[in-house]
């Protein structure tokens, strides 16, 4: 494979051992000591702390996202592009995306990835000279230490060492890589000091790129910050880009988010990408052959007429159903406000992963993981109906006297407002720019009533029981002790079946699966593009992820550091996609 840049000679470094430091140290043990970064469990979605903290997040990003944007001044890191073909003429070329979550998932995929050669369903897929990550390379936030433990960390042990054909990676950023304005990404990505990301190289000088490919083929990462807009920068160095293709180009676009699904519930969603293929590919000539996006945890793929466009969300993060997708879109929609959008095309819906009975059957998993999974909201959905419980024993015990009884009607009518509230509120659209609608308001109304009934449930039951009557405060000791864990356990099936509802009506449809952590169902792609200009992509699914971990008896320098108990057995969850 080669790979040309336009770097001068004063700008190269002396070499560096591959893959930085740790790669000379194989560990003894899965001990985070001796593996050099600490591996995570899946992140817990519905903790409240964890809620508050990314909700926070998530407004910052919306009220200050263009003060933190750190893309107009990429435009002093250079402007390469970069070309990448194998020595046969041709390339090996896989995606993944929405990756640094739980590291059982994380590396169930960096494994895959990082190994020589794969046979799957009678295929032999040789590993790709070319890695692209699709962006949320790390979650919940992007803190280094987090991309340390579950992202870098987990690819080292994967491909400690570059192998002799020396693998490139490029990144595109999602919308968790951007929650401290890309300073994390760009440090890991965007020119970094050894040029190395565990076993693959890196190099690319800004947070989007352009890559020639074989046979008249390019891959385009762009970053337009979330789906606000494309900066002035980054278009202009697409611009520069454009001037080499042509009639006989065919464009891959990376996008952070398959926007075209997402334009079902916001129409103004896709305006961004039809913006840069309308006003830079275009004018061309060049065809857009494959979109490409991660940010919704499953596999789809939509075919038009000319043009694919597939999500591949399935590189370790929890998984995102997929009944609920609609089965034609028009791309762009008819109904955007977009003045110049382009003709609306239709796709229909011809493969997804898990199919859709399976992601019904995930859905009812809700009640069993809901509580376990997430102890942190079972917990505070206990403390909120005993302090629910405690105001309405207490109103109801002085019903008698009206003095006492407007004391304690109070807390209670404070209580109830506050559950009725904060279950309208968290009814919410799959994504944070849907549409909220009627029925977002009834589910959450409903939803609430059901919790004050179940409290008021609980408030007879507590009543019957002789702890009310003991000296204070006796009675708050034992509520907490006795009532709390019990009633926070019946409240947490509450909400579980309340998400159950909700999503079969298209509402938190993304806490019906975040709040289960499903690790299983994974999903990368790995394409191969022929000398003839012939793609063939191969989506490679596995069903069930490892949980159980060795340290390779072989010690080889390009090994992985950690093998599976139990082997991996990847499929094909639809035929290969053959584009010429």
């Amino acid at each position: 494979m080669s790979d040309e840049r336009d770097d001068s000679p004063h700008q190269e470094r002396p070499a560096r051992p591959p893959g930085g430091e740790r790669a000379a140290h194989r560990p003894r043990s899965t001990d985070p000591l001796e593996l050099g970064f600490t591996p995570r469990k899946p992140v817990p979605w519905l903790a409240p702390f964890l809620l508050i903290s990314t909700g926070i997040r998530t407004l910052l990003a919306v009220l200050f996202g263009a003060y933190l944007d750190k893309r107009e001044l990429q435009n002093a890191f250079g402007d390469d592009v970069f070309r990448q073909v194998a020595p046969d003429g041709g390339l090996w070329l896989d995606y993944v995306a929405d990756l640094g979550d739980g590291f059982n998932a994380t590396y169930s995929v960096a494994y895959l990835l990082a190994q020589p050669e794969l046979t799957v369903d009678g295929h032999r897929l040789a590993r790709a000279q070319t890695l692209v990550m699709g962006g949320d390379q790390v979650y919940p936030s992007a803190a280094y230490a987090s991309y340390e433990d579950r992202c870098k960390g987990p690819y080292q042990a994967a491909l400690p060492v570059a192998p002799p054909e020396k693998p490139t990676l490029f990144a595109v950023p999602g919308n968790h890589d951007w929650y401290d304005g890309l300073t994390a990404f760009l440090r890991l990505f965007v020119r970094s000091r050894d040029r190395n990301f565990a076993g693959w190289r890196t190099g690319q000088s800004r947070s989007y790129f352009a890559v020639e490919l074989p046979a008249g083929w390019w891959l385009l990462g762009v970053d337009d910050q979330s789906g606000s807009y494309l900066d002035d920068p980054q278009l202009a160095y697409f611009d520069e880009v454009a001037r080499q293709l042509g009639p006989e180009s065919k464009v891959i676009i990376a996008a952070p988010a398959p926007t075209w699904v997402k334009a079902a519930d916001n129409p103004t969603a896709y305006d961004s990408i039809d913006y840069f293929i309308r006003t830079i590919i275009d004018p061309t000539g060049a065809r857009v052959r494959l979109l490409l996006s991660g940010d919704l945890h499953h596999y789809a793929r939509y075919s038009g007429p000319d043009r694919q466009l597939i999500t591949c969300g399935g590189g370790g993060a929890y998984l995102y159903p997929t009944h609920k997708l609609p089965e034609r879109i028009e791309v762009p929609p008819r109904d955007t406000l977009a003045r110049r959008a382009s003709s609306a095309q239709p796709y229909d819906l011809v493969a997804r992963y898990p199919d859709a009975a399976r992601s019904r059957r995930y859905g009812w998993g809700i009640f069993t993981r809901l509580p376990f999974r997430n102890p942190g909201f079972t917990t505070l959905l206990g403390t909120l109906h005993t302090l629910l419980m405690l105001a309405m024993a207490g109103a109801t015990a002085n019903w008698a006297d009206s003095t006492n009884q407007r004391l304690f009607s109070v807390p209670l009518v404070l209580m109830v407002l506050v559950t009725v509230l904060a279950a309208i509120l968290f009814a919410k659209p799959p994504s944070a720019s849907g549409k909220r609608h009627a029925r977002h308001g009834i589910l959450g109304v409903s939803h609430g009533v059901a919790h004050v009934a179940l409290a008021a449930a609980g408030t007879w039951a507590w009543l019957a029981l002789p702890f009310y009557d003991w000296p204070w405060p006796l009675p708050a000791v034992a509520a907490a002790v006795l009532y709390g864990p019990v009633i926070g356990l019946v409240a947490s099936q509450l909400v579980a079946a309340y998400l159950l509802v909700a999503g079969s009506f298209g509402v938190n449809v993304n806490e019906l699966f975040a709040g289960q952590g499903i690790e299983d169902s994974k999903v990368f792609l790995r394409m191969r593009i022929d000398p003839d200009g012939t793609l063939t992509i191969y989506p490679i699914a596995v069903d069930r992820v490892s949980r159980d971990w060795q340290v390779n008896p072989d010690q080889s320098p390009t090994q992985s550091w950690l093998t599976p108990k139990t082997r991996l057995i990847p499929r094909l969850p639809e035929p290969p996609t053959v584009l010429h």
